[in-house]
């Protein structure tokens, strides 16, 4: 099993040099395989409450949380890390142009010696993707041609494409991934992610699913990759977890699930109680 780590963005502390530098090194040097970070690249005031991850519509982070940059905050740790992974989960894709997009996702692989794992999704907050410019309704189409667009820029030589959203070509792109390629996985909840993960993802990232909600997710996407002439056994499952709490049973239950990948968070944003935390979950379950 390999296992991520995400830091407390509840505590707005993300953004401190200090803090994530501190956090970062712990997690590197105990032996977590990955470090997650999230994107909202703007939080609306009085937001339609449609998050689809609580109840209550509301999302779990304040309006006026500190919520840096994920690519630029990524950069910022793959200079000051040496093996961890550095993923995002979850980019929301389509507030993006994936001509820029590509270039910095492949500027940060190439300068961490291949440690970038991609994690993208269509967003659910209409007003966010409005502000940067994407038709909330389109969000789907625009996120699979996105996934095109940056494949196609990281693949050797010269790049063109036409489609509904974006146009170009030929042109150069450079550098390239360290593999020529940075492995994408679908995050979200919907039929239709799981679908997408299925068809496009490397791997799928389901949110807020759970028991038989969660199985008919997998399943879907197993059937979508048949269908598409994919092996379903190639495509990485990520599943989440609480750094405290999990033990050999909730082990046994993402292992049953087919689980490659357990991202776990804390709900402590002391420091100093944080890294004893990972320090214990390392002793228990990496390097025991």
């Amino acid at each position: 099993m390999k296992y991520g780590i995400i830091p407390p963005y509840r505590a707005s502390v993300v953004h401190d040099p200090e803090y994530m530098s501190a956090f970062a090194k712990h997690a590197d040097e105990l032996g977590f395989e990955s470090l997650f970070v999230v994107e909202h690249a703007v939080v609306a005031e009085n937001y339609e409450r449609k998050y689809p991850y609580n109840s209550s519509g509301e999302m779990a982070l304040a309006e006026d949380c500190n919520i840096p940059d994920p690519l630029d905050l990524l950069a910022y740790l793959a200079g000051i890390t040496s093996n961890i992974r550095l993923g995002t989960g979850i980019l929301v894709a389509p507030n993006h142009h994936p001509v820029p997009l590509a270039k910095r996702c492949a500027t940060i692989d190439v300068l961490s010696d291949g440690r970038l794992h991609l994690g993208v999704g269509v967003g659910w907050m209409r007003e966010e993707l409005e502000a940067c410019g994407a038709a909330f309704e389109t969000r789907g189409r625009r996120l699979n041609e996105i996934i095109e667009v940056m494949r196609k820029l990281w693949a050797p030589g010269v790049a063109s494409h036409e489609g509904e959203f974006f146009h170009f070509g030929p042109v150069n792109s450079y550098p390239k991934p360290v593999s020529h390629a940075i492995p994408i996985h679908i995050g979200g909840h919907s039929q239709a992610a799981a679908r997408r993960a299925g068809r496009l993802g490397d791997g799928f990232h389901p949110l807020g699913l759970q028991g038989d909600d969660l199985t008919a997710a997998l399943d879907l996407m197993k059937s979508e990759a048949s269908q598409a002439g994919r092996d379903p056994e190639s495509l990485e499952l990520t599943l989440g977890g609480g750094l405290v709490h999990f033990d050999e049973a909730a082990l046994e239950n993402v292992q049953s699930l087919g689980a490659d990948r357990v991202i776990l968070g804390s709900g402590t944003s002391d420091l100093a109680v944080l890294q004893d935390e990972m320090s214990a979950f390392a002793a228990k379950f990496i390097t025991a």
